[in-house]
């Protein structure tokens, strides 16, 4: 027997969008293109209002 939720539950729509900074796993940081961390740029957070990253489970194996 299917739940009565499924029957109208729909996939989250994908975003396409890219993020001006990468995981940097040397400094453990999100760091720009230009080699600053992107957590000191007052503009790109901003505009993004964080800079999520894997930064936790790239360096924690039990999360």
């Amino acid at each position: 027997m299917q739940p009565f939720a499924l029957n109208y539950a729909r996939p989250a729509a994908e975003l396409e969008f890219a993020t001006p900074y990468a995981y940097d796993p040397g400094l453990q940081l999100n760091v720009l293109g230009d080699g600053r961390i992107a957590a000191r740029d007052h503009a790109l957070l901003r505009e993004l209002g964080t800079t999520t990253s894997t930064a936790g489970s790239k360096t924690h194996f039990d999360d």
